[in-house]
């Protein structure tokens, strides 16, 4: 195994990780916190697990260049999900996706291959793009661990690392 499948795994084990810790979070949450809000300012902790979910999929058509249109296509889908099993299979069919784009990738193209996002003016490799995947998904993994710890819920750091 060369160097860049050795980086790109590990990150991919990382987003593996995020996604799977996820999955336990959405099942502790009770049916009536769902619309709990901190603020009026902030997403709702449903708002917040819909965003969540929708990273890996919404992430990839975004690097691959999708337009802006078809970005709030997919995630009008997501914020139509409302059970925790419909949360946590759209979020599996997702990262799946994503991970299968990423390991298709030669490592020439994993290296050198530069999208753009639609509502940025420099592109980047596709490297760049999977640790922005995984900073993404783990800081709104954060904010719905914080969220669960404001209702009260008996939550630690062996739920982020399952």
């Amino acid at each position: 195994m060369d160097a860049v499948d050795v980086l790109r795994n590990e990150l991919l084990h990382e987003l593996e990780i995020g996604i799977r810790s996820m999955e336990g979070l959405l099942k502790k949450v009770r049916s009536e916190d769902w619309g709990f809000r901190p603020t009026e300012q902030m997403r709702s902790l449903m708002e917040l697990a819909q965003h969540i979910v929708a990273i890996p999929e919404i992430d990839l058509n975004i690097w691959q260049e999708k337009d802006q249109e078809t970005i709030q296509v997919l995630e009008e889908k997501y914020n139509k999900l409302e059970s925790t099993d419909d949360l946590i299979s759209a979020m599996n069919d997702g990262f799946n996706e994503y991970k299968a784009y990423m390991t298709s990738l030669s490592d020439q193209d994993f290296l050198s291959k530069e999208t753009k996002p639609f509502y940025l003016e420099k592109r980047e490799i596709q490297a760049h793009w999977l640790v922005e995947e995984v900073s993404h998904l783990f800081h709104h993994r954060g904010q719905f661990f914080t969220y669960l710890k404001q209702l009260g819920y008996d939550v630690n750091m062996f739920d982020l690392y399952v």
